[in-house]
């Protein structure tokens, strides 16, 4: 810690007074992290000069799981749960971009039910990270109730995704070709019930956490992101559109079924902590009005592409048909050798823009995997934030950005 001197004005208004002061230190250094409540896994480096952060340096990495580099090691179904894995509470996303990019390799028509049926489990999962993104907002405030709120509601969309895969967390749904399981009436009045209560619950959310004072002025005008810079330092998702840009890849470029839904991209100009948790909130709002569309509208048929499903055994397809509809994979899927090729693709995450990048070299395993997540790119949008912030605006500015560190890490 090093002491910085008085200027002309204080030393004057000293010898006013006959007082003699204390040189206390006003510049420094800290470490917050890797393991803090404000940081996650992640270290955070921060040179202060009294509580003006001047600026931060990160250090991430500590979940670290070598995702793209074992993905040349392993075949193309069993990596569905390792790509998984960096995000856990959204990860039909990240299995939903990473079979894209595998079906525009193996050139798969997917039949108009998949597609709906990967929109209503994407939007499920939308539902529960953006909950748990406004729960760690919460606490990172001292808000108990806002974290306890978002958690305990981030359940009942949890136990619907649950049903719908038959996994909690993992759930491996999309395969090439469709998905793994049907739509039932149950878990169609589970969602619609779930809609009801978590619509009430919004105006709840409003009251007791967006409308408190005391939160508002944590993140009010507090790590204000331009338009500019929102773009210039590649933000996506929530916190790019909280900056007053209209970019979402479900409009931009859909997939899946969203070509045929109507949805609105809330959007703020304020570009501050408090735009970026209420974009959240109302794409909440807006994942639920999808749900009620696909529930109400989801086209009859198959829910794999005829050129797999023809390929399960007799005796399987009769217990297909017998039962609720879930698939038991054929043989193919075990070792299949897309041709050589490579692919990009995109999908709007729970954190924004998630891509993909597959090279087939005609053998059972990718020869290259590469994902760029949302989370990445935040690392840096969190950096230049918190450059001439308030050292206690630090975690605010973090919560607000929806930072999940092993989705960044990978």
């Amino acid at each position: 810690m090093t002491s910085q001197p008085l200027n002309e004005t204080q030393k004057e208004l000293l010898a006013a007074t006959g007082m003699t002061v204390e040189f206390i230190p006003v510049q420094g250094e800290l470490n917050v992290g890797p393991q803090h409540p404000g940081s996650g896994h992640m270290r955070i480096y921060v040179k202060l000069n009294g509580d003006i952060i001047e600026d931060v340096d990160l250090d991430v990495g500590y979940v670290h799981r070598a995702v793209e580099k074992l993905s040349e090691n392993r075949n193309y179904m069993h990596l569905i749960p390792l790509v998984e894995r960096p995000a856990i509470l959204d990860s039909i996303h990240m299995n939903l971009g990473y079979i894209i990019a595998v079906e525009k390799i193996l050139g798969v028509d997917v039949p108009e039910r998949a597609q709906y049926l990967r929109s209503f489990a994407a939007e499920v999962n939308r539902i529960a990270s953006h909950l748990y993104g406004l729960g760690i907002l919460a606490i990172f405030l001292g808000h108990s109730t806002g974290f306890m709120w978002g958690f305990g509601d981030r359940e009942i969309w949890v136990t619907i995704l649950e049903a719908l895969t038959g996994a909690r967390v993992t759930n491996s749904y999309v395969i090439p070709g469709g998905v793994r399981r049907d739509l039932t009436q149950e878990i169609k009045d589970m969602t619609l019930k779930a809609i009801v209560y978590q619509r009430k619950r919004l105006e709840d959310w409003k009251k007791i956490f967006f409308y408190n004072p005391s939160v508002r002025a944590r993140l009010e005008n507090v790590g204000v992101m331009s338009k500019e810079n929102a773009i210039k330092w590649g933000a996506v998702g929530p916190n790019l559109r909280a900056s007053g840009v209209y970019y979402d890849v479900r409009k931009v470029e859909p997939y899946a079924a969203y070509d045929k839904l109507d949805f609105e991209i809330p959007v703020y100009k304020e570009g501050d902590g408090l735009a970026r948790g209420l974009v959240r909130l109302e794409e909440i709002e807006q994942s639920m009005r999808i749900l009620e569309q696909i529930i109400k509208n989801i086209p009859e048929g198959n829910i794999l592409s005829d050129r797999f499903f023809k390929q399960i055994p007799p005796t399987r397809l009769k217990k297909y048909w017998e039962t609720y509809r879930r698939i038991v994979l054929p043989g193919y899927y075990a070792s299949f050798r897309p041709p050589k090729g490579e692919a990009i693709s995109r999908v709007e995450a729970g954190r924004g823009e998630l891509v993909y990048y597959v090279v087939s070299d005609g053998s059972p395993k990718p020869y290259r995997l590469r994902m760029i997540t949302p989370s990445y790119r935040a690392i840096y949008v969190f950096k230049q934030l918190c450059k001439g912030a308030r050292y206690a605006d630090l975690v605010s500015i973090y919560g607000s950005l929806d930072y999940f560190p092993p989705e960044a890490d990978r």
